[in-house]
Order: C-alpha cells, then sequence, then structure tokens
C-alpha cells in the first residue's frame, strides 16, 4: 500500500526554515551605482555591524568586486575578522576604547581613525612593532560624537605632526561625519562642511599632507549634486553604508527612485493557518480582537529573531497578498490576518507557504517595518538576530537560486 501524497509543500533538503537570503548581486549593483554618483572621487564601503547585518565577509567581498576602493568598520575586530577571512584591501576603523588591540590592527595593515586620546597608544603600538601607523584624523563639525572638537584639533595636528616626523604615524586621511544630511534642507551641513574645509587647512598649515579627505554618507552622497559645489561633499573619497544595501536614506524618497536594489529579504513559511469569529482576542494582552470572522497565519519569525516588538500593522507577504501583523510580536511569531475567512481548507495552500517579511520587489520594505516599528530602516535589517541563517545568493530570487561561496 503506498503512502499518502503530503498535504503540504516540502522545502528542499536542508533549506533553513527561516533565513534572510542577501542577494550579492544587488549589492554589486548599488555599489556601481553608488560610484557612478560619486565619480570621481573612490568610494569606502561601510561593512561594520556585520555588514548591517548582510553578512561582513561576503558583502565586502562582493563591494570590492564591483569597485569600491577601501572598506570600512567600527571597530578593530571587526576589522581583524576580514583580515582573517583574506580581505586584504584597504580598511579604515575608527571607534575605540581604551582596551583596543592596535598593536593587532597595526600588524594586520588596519588604518585608525584617531579623535584625539587615540594617538598616543597607536604611536606607542607603532614604535613597538617598529612600523608606521597609517591614520586618519577625525574632526567633530557638529555631530557631537567622537572626533576632535574645533578647540582641540590645533592641539591633535601638531601632536601628529610630531609623531609623523618621528616615523610612527603617517597621516593619510581627514574626515569628518555628517548629522543632518538626510535632511537636505537643512542648513547645518554646509556649516559642517565650512568647518571641515578649515579643519584641513590648519592640519596642512600643521604641516600635514592627507591625501584623502572623506565626509559624505549615503544622504550626503545622494544630494551633492544639488550643492552649489559638489565637490566640496564629494572630496577624495565618500564613505557610504546604507546604500550599499538597497536602502534609502531620506524619509521620502525610494530605493528604486535612487537606482537602488534592497539585498535582503526576510522570508520564513506559514506554521499554521486557522479560522477564528469575530471577538478573538489575538497574541499577549489581547491587545487585538478580530472584528469580524476571518483567517489568522502563524508566521514563525518575532522579537528574538529581530522583529521590533513595537511592529504591530508591519507587513507580511503570503501568496502574493500582504496583510498586517496583528496583536503584539511575540519572541517566535507574529500571527497575521489574512482578511476574509475560509483560508485555512487545505485546497488553499496556505500552510507551509512561504512568508516574506521584506525585500526587494512587490515584497513589503524593510522601510515599512521601519514605519510600523517608528525607527529607520537601518535598524530593521541591522538587528536581524544570529537565529535567522544568512543564505548568500548570487542574482536568484528569495529561496531559490545558486548559494554564492
Amino acid at each position: 500500500m503506498s503512502s499518502p501524497a503530503p498535504s503540504v509543500p516540502l522545502p528542499p533538503a536542508g533549506a533553513p526554515e527561516r533565513s534572510a537570503v542577501v542577494d550579492l548581486a544587488a549589492v554589486r549593483a548599488n555599489v556601481r551605482r553608488a560610484r557612478e554618483v560619486a565619480a570621481p572621487a573612490r568610494l569606502m564601503a561601510v561593512v561594520k555591524a556585520d555588514a548591517y547585518g548582510h553578512g561582513a565577509v561576503p558583502v565586502a567581498r562582493a563591494a570590492l568586486a564591483a569597485g569600491a576602493d577601501a572598506l570600512g568598520v567600527a571597530h578593530v575586530a571587526e576589522a581583524l575578522q576580514l583580515r582573517a577571512a583574506g580581505v586584504d584591501a584597504p580598511l579604515l576603523a575608527w571607534l575605540h576604547t581604551v582596551g583596543t588591540d592596535f598593536r593587532a590592527g597595526l600588524a594586520a595593515g588596519v588604518e585608525l581613525g584617531v579623535s584625539g586620546w587615540e594617538l598616543a597608544p597607536i604611536a606607542e603600538a607603532a614604535r613597538a612593532l617598529g612600523t608606521t601607523a597609517r591614520i586618519h584624523l577625525k574632526i567633530d563639525t557638529g555631530l557631537g560624537r567622537n572626533g576632535a572638537t574645533e578647540a582641540a584639533w590645533p592641539g591633535l595636528v601638531r601632536a601628529a605632526a610630531a609623531a609623523e616626523a618621528e616615523g610612527l604615524v603617517e597621516v593619510v586621511g581627514i574626515f569628518t561625519h555628517l548629522a543632518v544630511a538626510d535632511e537636505p534642507e537643512r542648513p547645518e551641513t554646509a556649516q559642517q562642511l565650512a568647518r571641515f574645509r578649515a579643519a584641513v587647512d590648519a592640519a596642512r598649515a600643521a604641516g600635514l599632507r592627507p591625501a584623502t579627505r572623506h565626509a559624505a554618507n549615503s544622504p550626503g552622497l545622494f544630494t551633492a549634486r544639488d550643492q552649489e559645489r559638489p565637490e566640496d561633499m564629494l572630496l577624495d573619497m565618500v564613505r557610504v553604508g546604507v546604500c550599499l544595501y538597497g536602502l534609502s536614506p531620506f524619509a521620502d524618497r525610494t530605493p528604486e527612485e535612487l537606482g537602488l536594489v534592497p539585498a535582503m529579504t526576510l522570508r520564513t513559511t506559514v506554521s499554521a493557518v486557522k479560522e477564528v469569529p469575530a471577538g478573538q482576542g489575538v497574541s499577549y494582552g489581547l491587545a487585538h480582537v478580530t472584528d469580524r470572522p476571518t483567517t489568522l497565519a502563524l508566521v514563525p519569525l518575532g522579537y528574538a529573531d529581530g522583529v521590533p516588538r513595537a511592529a504591530t500593522g508591519g507587513p507580511v507577504r503570503i501568496q502574493g497578498r500582504t496583510c498586517p501583523v496583528v496583536g503584539r510580536v511575540a519572541m517566535d511569531q507574529v500571527v497575521v490576518d489574512l482578511g476574509a475567512p475560509g483560508l485555512a481548507a487545505p485546497e488553499h495552500g496556505l500552510l507551509g507557504a512561504e512568508a516574506v517579511l521584506f525585500g526587494a520587489g512587490e515584497n513589503p520594505s524593510a522601510t515599512a517595518w521601519a514605519e510600523a516599528a517608528g525607527t529607520i530602516n537601518y535598524e530593521i535589517v541591522t538587528r536581524v538576530s544570529p537565529r535567522v541563517p544568512r543564505v548568500h545568493v548570487d542574482g536568484a530570487p528569495a529561496g531559490a537560486g545558486k548559494e554564492a561561496p
């Protein structure tokens, strides 16, 4: 007697139950687009925070293959992970603590950002290794985070010039970070760039000859051409992150309008389907109660996977329809209201159907999830947790295609 046919579709053997599918072809296309906009400035691809959750090593390789000139990370530890994977491109790390292993960074050929106090331990590490540290001095032109203040800048450039004269450091760059470039109508960006020009002039007056000036982030890159002097924004190099992943840094412009392709698709499959009457409470606190008979789908992704707990109403695409999450996001799952009763019958094939929270094309966007959670799209992709496997593909749709090496 033969076995009955399965009533639900079976995934390919070994396929993850849930995954963040990262299309490296999209990353390469976004790098090429950024280079096109930045030209003739060079491009630093920022791959900090595991490449905004996309996987630092494969994304770094894809970005370099598409023409990125350098890579940027926040921490030396991130840079060392790239070096250990064989990534040998120019690489800058700029956010340090008193526990940062500067010797390891210098031994691995990592360039280091210097905002002030770091200069002395970096110089000592260079002395101990018998090498010259390649450093980028950072000036705080208005963001109020790291970077030397305007008052401290003259002292920093004098100290850097003295260390350079000893052969301990080489000042190869000067940089700053923009605060409101994603709001191009605001005057502070022009003010920051003016302060940056003055800081570069002061460094040169102290005898420094940095070859690379960089200020533009992703929004700065895409608004540079709207300025009277685009070169004051683009400078020698742009240092961009979120646009490389196909996300827009602007509230009022889509990735498509910028010529970008979202690279990550967060997906799983429907794990349960049920019919419920009007008056059915949903999820913790019963904050949602159905106002009509409907069909609910259980989707096994929750806040432990990086879905924001605050994102009730976030969209999920199932079988060509986009429906909202209802009730509170739980640790491991969300509930989606499919909008009509009678859909739990087997012939509808919803059990085991793919459920996409965000991605490219007709899928919901990371920005839509950001709006539901009251945050930004950067956070949505970056917070996808390690419990969700990253599956790197090359030009293939979500859930299919050849995995990239």
